[in-house]
């Protein structure tokens, strides 16, 4: 039984990824002061790596498959090196290019400068693309205070990542471009691809997550209806497809349920009383496979 290789990234992407195999059914436990998780599943061996190389390891085919963020693939140049199997779409940021509130940045731009920044690669892209002057100074974790509007400063421009951009508002800093906008990826390198039972295994993989992430964002919707209302219930009522119905015991009516978004609900529930429903019970999907 060949196992299959699986990178998973500290911080944040790791306790998503965590959380995302849990709901498939893959348990996943990581003894103290190791990297390498322990799982229920004969066939998935699990190492725990820095989200910065997970997706130059995956392109160095060490191993099959790599969770790490969008920015990371094309920070390392290894977005032709590995294959995209799907956006989890945790962790949703943006690369951007800011500078101080009083600057003006057209003129910056004409200047030499110095940036400030953990992505060297991709800072060196956008200098390039804009012609500018820029001298990269690599950054480890927060960068806000190396730049700053005074000749004191380390650097006149940062290029950072950003979900809401308050972080940078606090430090009067205002956002003038985005180089890309990123997302936590499933990523299988091209190797594994061309193994029959793993790309198997890395496509059921998918499905899974696909299942789960989908029950994530809808809800179950059970009520009786009566048979006067019945029709004009099922008209005004969205579904995935359409709702399961049987009769009341009794033949004094129909249970009716429906999948449908969490965003529909605080709208969906008053439509449906006025439309007859009663006895309506919400509760939670686990899986959706569509």
């Amino acid at each position: 039984m060949k196992k299959l290789s699986i990178l998973l990234a500290k911080g944040r992407i790791y306790e998503s990824v965590v959380e995302l195999l849990k709901d498939v059914g893959i348990s996943i436990y990581l003894p103290d002061r190791t990297y390498y998780p322990i799982t229920n599943q004969d066939d998935l061996a699990f190492q725990v790596v820095k989200p910065q190389i997970s997706s130059a390891l995956l392109a160095d085919n060490r191993a099959d498959v790599a969770f790490s963020g969008k920015d990371w693939v094309f920070e390392n140049g290894v977005q032709d090196q590995v294959e995209e199997i799907m956006d989890l779409g945790f962790d949703p940021v943006r690369i951007v290019v800011a500078v101080p509130e009083t600057v003006d940045f057209d003129a910056l731009l004409k200047k030499p400068v110095t940036i400030a920044t953990e992505y060297q690669n991709l800072s060196r892209f956008w200098a390039k693309r804009k012609n500018v002057d820029g001298k990269i100074f690599r950054t480890w974790g927060t960068s806000e205070g190396f730049v700053q509007d005074n000749e004191q400063a380390l650097a006149q421009i940062l290029i950072d990542n950003t979900s809401t951009g308050s972080s940078l508002r606090a430090n009067h800093l205002k956002i003038c471009d985005t180089i890309m906008e990123s997302s936590t990826r499933m990523y299988a390198s091209k190797e594994a691809l061309k193994d029959p039972e793993k790309k198997q295994k890395i496509m059921e993989l998918k499905m899974l997550f696909e299942a789960v992430l989908a029950a994530r964002s809808r809800v179950m919707l059970e009520m009786n209806v009566s048979k006067d209302n019945f029709d004009a219930l099922i008209k005004g009522i969205p579904a995935m497809k359409s709702p399961t119905v049987s009769p009341l015991f009794g033949d004094n009516g129909y249970a009716v349920k429906i999948a449908v978004k969490k965003s529909e609900v605080p709208t969906l529930l008053p439509k449906l009383h006025q439309l007859g429903a009663t006895d309506i019970l919400e509760y939670e999907l686990r899986k959706v496979m569509q």
